[in-house]
């Protein structure tokens, strides 16, 4: 595995750090808790996209594009760091920001990371929930090129083979900095939503034979599907990379029963789980990702599964989302 043979924009602010959680841990039962902190990535506020969004960025610019392309929900992490890189490189870009989470709120539709887009200098396009996105991505691509262009699609949450390279790459750094600290990872815990993330981890610690499970929890699609498309995609990974047949069924797991009403919508186990990390160790976790695999945390560390474990939560960061929830998060905090 070589992934220098990628080409690859570096901006990321790497390594991220691992750090204990003790006072976070404590709250759940003893948990050995670890936070693997890809909220310190530093891209526009930073988060897990910026890892995958190095290789993308990187084949963008060797394919000579001049604009990017990309879709997420309307307080999509994804497209407010996307926005961020191309400005950081001089490319234009261009968002769609699907209406997935039926809400007129105010902040929502203007704050968070919705006001950080228009800062950032993207131009944006809305479509109604359930809208064909790549089709969607393809029509504002060959708008681009009709005007001489030459746009680079990158797909939701920066989920593809390319994008999922920034996972590898955190798996094997995540690895290092475990042997230096001389600390055995039973389990990785992260939120699962596009899938690159998640398989990106389960490739890269597959090629490394590292041997430590990552369970991911969901934030949108059911378990049966969800696990489908992580697999998928750490597959095609491991593949491009030249191992596919070293990942395995077994390795993608995922546990989606804390989806709650569904995708962006946060219930009071959510709000819980904001509070309890706050308040504990001062993270700031986001609505739509990070708290709901929190709240999936804390309700399995409730139920024992963790019992004798050191655990990593991966921190996918996300914070920025906080300010468009303010009038669901008011009144509970």
């Amino acid at each position: 595995m070589h992934l220098a043979r990628f080409p690859r924009a570096r901006f990321a602010h790497l390594p991220t750090p691992l750090e204990a959680a003790p006072r976070l841990g404590e709250a759940l039962g003893g948990l050995n808790l670890f936070i693997k902190r890809d909220d310190c990535t530093g891209l526009a506020g930073g988060g897990n996209k910026t890892r995958k969004l190095e290789f993308l960025v990187g084949a963008a610019l060797a394919a000579g594009a001049d604009t990017l392309v990309t879709q997420g929900a309307v307080q999509s992490n994804h497209v407010r760091q996307t926005i961020a890189a191309a400005a950081k490189f001089g490319l234009a870009c261009e968002v769609i920001l699907e209406e997935r989470v039926a809400t007129n709120a105010i902040d929502y539709q203007g704050s968070g990371n919705v006001l950080l887009d228009h800062l950032l200098g993207g131009k944006s396009r809305r479509v109604p929930a359930g809208s064909d996105m790549n089709a969607a991505l393809e029509q504002v691509a060959e708008e681009i090129r009709a005007k001489g262009g030459k746009p680079y699609v990158i797909p939701g949450g920066g989920s593809n083979t390319i994008g999922a390279l920034g996972y590898v790459d955190c798996a094997l750094e995540l690895v290092r900095q475990a042997d230096a600290q001389g600390l055995k990872i039973d389990r990785i815990v992260t939120a699962t939503g596009s899938a690159g993330t998640h398989a990106g981890l389960v490739a890269g610690l597959a090629l490394a034979g590292a041997d430590i499970p990552v369970l991911g929890i969901g934030v949108r699609a059911p378990k049966e599907t969800q696990e489908a498309n992580v697999h998928k995609l750490a597959v095609a990974t491991a593949e491009m990379l030249g191992h596919g047949d070293r990942v395995t069924r077994e390795m993608t797991v995922a546990d989606c029963d804390y989806v709650g009403e569904g995708y962006g919508l946060v219930d009071e186990a959510v709000i819980e789980a904001l509070k309890l990390a706050a308040r504990t160790e001062g993270l700031l976790l986001d609505p739509v990702y990070s708290g709901k695999a929190m709240k999936g945390l804390i309700a399995l560390a409730q139920q024992g599964m963790f019992k004798g474990e050191t655990v990593v939560f991966l921190h996918t960061g996300g914070a920025q989302g906080l300010f468009g929830y303010h009038s669901v998060l008011e009144g509970h905090l």
